[in-house]
């Protein structure tokens, strides 16, 4: 997933662009054979695991949203905030105080007993160490000099935080996962023979499963590489149902590890899947195969997150004093109306139309179309519909010059070319790009496509080596959930990434004054708790964003899943990226 939870923790989970939606489905039968006395449902995941470690993990897919839980978490159906490991929360009168009660005899899937001492080790040890380089810590940073709050232990069962100014986020940041302080302590208080807290290496994939203590509704059964991950009822798990019985219902899940979107819809076809996040593509093939297939296709609305592409406009230079983008392109790419009219060059309307066979909806803001922040262009929000006129002209007043076979160039003669990094797995993110390449071949600019593994792409990304790329990032209703990448200080702020802890230096780096409009405005959100004050403050950041476009919004597809008839207790929406499983503990297994 990203999961929704992820989302909310601050983190921007990067997903492969619309190549699958949640959990999707397979079922091997010679898996099957091996349990087929288990209750158990066969899901599909589109990479291995990087890690097992929660604290360290900034990659979808993973394997946290079904082996842990946080103090709070939030429903799928409307993300209002409900209680997890905490039944109950108090915040004081200034808002700078919120005290958490735990819930009464938690345990860990061990056996040994969930209390505060687990809470104030997950945050003051391990999320606000700042040897520790969680994504978590960025969510938890406060006002303008980005402070941290502190935690400290009432009781067994209650925690105390304190933050440094009131800060609205701070109750959805506490779904960040809570941590075994009797298995993990002792590694953040030893260094391995380099020096390295033995924490940055503790419960990587390499690590037994079955050692992996977790407190969510399932545990690690085994792993095999590149083949699945198999989860196990977690016997201590805290929910129970009205009638007293332990929850979840299923006994086992089955994430087999298949990345190609077709191979799962024939396996769902053949009648081998239990659930399918479908493609658009894939709704027209199997919607007619409903009642022959004994499985229902439902309709989430849109799905939450955006769509993009990004340019990088960064201007420093690597320790070794070399450009991370090529200066020509840099200038480019740091001229605003170069953008803009990269913006009015794409037809949009047209990828709804013909890839998502008009099942999608135009994406103009970097806010997710359900939250109550977000401003429709019928607000007022500047959006680019196709207009390849507008867009030359605009090139043409910022320098741009046109050749007699129409190719574009620079006011210094060079060749307007650039590539764009993508996906490699997904194929309606090859056909969009493809369009979009057509679309640049129109106002002049020749646009190589760039498709990689999607784990060379994060690390390009994270390398600041490339000039523009193409993704999916999961979304909320919290504005402030997109603190990491739009604040100019946050470890995802892809487009012009700073200077980040143990990496090589870099110099030069540059922070425009619309950026640090945007930080300005993220710091007063964050902190207001008039709802209409918000949406002002917020609506100024997008109205920023689409000015500036330093990243051009596309489509919001629609969010489809199939899931056969005898799983009950589906509530499946668009608004949380868990799909289909956000209430796992809830789903049951009727067969006939």
């Amino acid at each position: 997933m990203a999961w929704a939870n992820w989302v909310k923790r601050g983190f921007l989970m990067v997903l492969v662009l619309l190549g699958a939606i949640v959990l999707t489905a397979c079922n091997p039968q010679d898996f099957k054979t091996q349990a087929a006395q288990v209750p158990q449902l066969i899901v599909s995941t589109t990479t291995d695991p990087k890690t097992f470690n929660s604290a360290l993990n900034s990659s979808f897919p993973n394997i946290f949203g079904l082996t842990y839980e946080g103090l709070v978490d939030q429903n799928g159906l409307t993300a209002d905030v409900m209680p997890a490991l905490a039944e109950s929360w108090k915040i004081s009168e200034d808002k700078t105080h919120i005290t958490f009660t735990l819930r009464e005899g938690l345990k860990w899937s061990d056996g040994h007993p969930l209390t505060a001492d687990d809470v104030v080790f997950t945050y003051q040890d391990v999320y606000l160490n700042e040897k520790i380089p969680s994504p978590t810590r960025d969510t938890l940073r406060i006002g303008v000099k980005q402070a941290l709050p502190t935690v400290k232990k009432l009781s067994d069962r209650q925690v105390e935080f304190t933050l440094p100014e009131p800060f609205v986020p701070f109750l959805a940041t506490a779904v960040a996962n809570i941590l075994p302080a009797h298995k993990l302590r002792d590694s953040v208080l030893t260094k391995d023979s380099q020096g390295n807290l033995k924490f940055l290496s503790t419960w990587d994939t390499g690590t037994d499963p079955t050692q992996i203590v977790t407190n969510g509704p399932y545990v690690l059964e085994s792993y095999t590489t590149s083949q699945r991950v198999v989860y196990r009822r977690n016997p201590h798990y805290w929910r129970k149902d009205a009638e007293g019985n332990p929850m979840p219902y299923i006994e086992r899940i089955v994430a087999q590890i298949i990345d190609n979107s077709d191979a799962r819809v024939l396996r769902f076809r053949s009648g081998e899947l239990d659930l399918l996040g479908l493609r658009v593509e894939d709704f027209s093939l199997l919607k007619h195969e409903e009642n022959r297939g004994e499985f229902t296709i439902r309709n989430g609305g849109p799905a939450s997150g955006t769509t993009f592409i990004a340019f990088n406009l960064n201007k420093a230079t690597n320790s070794k004093g070399q450009p991370f983008v090529d200066p020509i392109k840099s200038r480019w790419f740091n001229t605003q109306a170069f953008r803009q009219a990269i913006a009015y060059s794409l037809n949009r309307e047209q990828i709804i139309d013909s890839i998502f066979r008009g099942i999608g909806e135009l994406q103009n803001s970097p806010i997710s179309v359900q939250s109550p922040f977000y401003l429709s262009p019928k607000q007022g929000l500047k959006v680019y519909d196709h207009n390849p006129q507008k867009a030359r002209e605009l090139l043409q007043a910022a320098g741009f010059k046109y050749n007699a076979n129409g190719q574009l160039f620079d006011d210094q003669g060079n060749r307007v070319r650039f590539r764009l990094l993508l996906p490699a797995g997904s194929r309606n993110g090859q056909a969009i790009a493809t369009q979009m390449q057509q679309d640049l071949k129109q106002i002049g600019i020749q646009l190589d496509l760039d498709p990689v593994d999607f784990n060379v792409l994060v690390e390009k990304i994270g390398n600041r080596s490339w000039d523009m790329y193409f993704l999916s990032y999961s979304g909320g209703v919290e504005p402030n959930d997109g603190a990491n990448f739009w604040m100019s200080t946050g470890a995802s702020h892809d487009f012009n990434q700073g200077p980040q802890p143990g990496q090589p230096p870099i110099k030069g780096w540059v922070v425009s004054d619309w950026e640090k409009e945007i930080d300005r405005l993220f710091i007063a959100g964050a902190k207001e708790f008039d709802e209409n004050k918000r949406k002002k403050i917020y609506a100024e950041f997008q109205e920023v964003v689409q000015n500036q476009v330093p990243v051009i919004h596309l489509v919001t597809p629609i969010a489809l899943s199939a899931a056969r008839n005898f799983i009950e207790g589906i509530q499946f929406s668009g608004l949380d990226n868990r799909g289909s499983l956000w209430n796992v503990y809830e789903l049951k297994l009727v067969k006939k």
